[in-house]
Order: C-alpha cells, then sequence, then structure tokens
C-alpha cells in the first residue's frame, strides 16, 4: 500500500494532518504547481533530439499526476520524516525519495514565489516593520551572571540559581 492524495483528499482532517493544508488550498495553488512543474521540466530534462529514450519512457514513476507530486513534497515538509519512511509511505526506493525532494523543492518553491505565498525578502519592509515596533518596550526576562561565592552558607543559598556549576546570580531587566 503506498500514500496517495485520492485515498485522503475526501477526509479534511487526515488530508490536513498529512499536509497542513485543506483540499481547497491544495487545488488552489495546483494549477501553477503544474505550470511550475512543466516549466522545471523543460529546463531540468535534456531536449529530445540528445535523449536515449522518448520522453516518458522507462518505470512509471509513483507520483505520476501533478496532485500526486504536489501531495508527496507537501507531506514532506509537514512531517519531515526521514527519507526511508517516506520511500515506504510513498512506494519508492530511499534514492528515488531524495531525487524527487531535490526536484519538488524547487518546483514548490517556484509556484510559492508565483503566488506570492512567500514572504517578503526587502530590506525597507523590514525597516517599516521595525519603525512600527519603535512604541513598544521589549524586555529581557532574566539572564544569570557569574558572582563571587561567599563563604558564609545562609548568604551562599539566596542568590543561587541551582545550577551545580557556577555560582550565579539572578537578574532581570
Amino acid at each position: 500500500m503506498r500514500l496517495r492524495y485520492d485515498d485522503v483528499k475526501d477526509d479534511p482532517t487526515t488530508l490536513r494532518a498529512w499536509t497542513g493544508m485543506d483540499r481547497v488550498e491544495i487545488e488552489q495553488i495546483l494549477l501553477t504547481f503544474d505550470l511550475a512543474w512543466e516549466e522545471h521540466r523543460r529546463t531540468y530534462h535534456r531536449p529530445l533530439t540528445e535523449r536515449k529514450r522518448v520522453l516518458g519512457a522507462g518505470r512509471k514513476s509513483q507520483v505520476a499526476t501533478p496532485i500526486d507530486k504536489l501531495f508527496f513534497i507537501l507531506v514532506y515538509f509537514k512531517i519531515y520524516p526521514l527519507q526511508e519512511v517516506m520511500a515506504t509511505l510513498f512506494g519508492m526506493s530511499q534514492s528515488q525519495v531524495n531525487g524527487w525532494i531535490h526536484r519538488l523543492t524547487a518546483v514548490l518553491q517556484a509556484t510559492l514565489e508565483t503566488d506570492l505565498y512567500l514572504p517578503a525578502r526587502d530590506a525597507a519592509t523590514l525597516e517599516a516593520v521595525l519603525a512600527e515596533c519603535a512604541r513598544y518596550t521589549f524586555a529581557i526576562d532574566g539572564t544569570e551572571r557569574p558572582i563571587q561565592r561567599s563563604s558564609d552558607d545562609v548568604i551562599q543559598r539566596q542568590p543561587y540559581s541551582g545550577k551545580k556549576k557556577r555560582t550565579r546570580l539572578k537578574t532581570w531587566s
């Protein structure tokens, strides 16, 4: 048995547990994912004139359809299992899983960039956020500083933090 999108798409709880998304969200990005896959495939594969076999010849993939490819990479990023576990779940070898992860990560990245789901990485945006946060006051919860150990037992226990290494004093700011 192998894990497939068609087996879990009708159960919203299971689908969200595997992918972190619901069916509407997955199908919303599927079109862009498919276009990004085709673009990746054009650039990843050698031209037909250089190929030994016709495009599509050979053993059929366990993640053949675009929805299965999207499901595969979403499962990987949601639960982040070992590649051996992914191989067992999807009915392929660990080396095949490794190859699919690398290829589909680039495709998913392109999809999320196209659909503008990735966070902005603009310094001007960061400056605007920091300027907005200027009115807030932030405090450090606590820090420990090394102190000279007292020879008096009563005084020694008072600032003791519970750690067994150096004597430290807890301070809050």
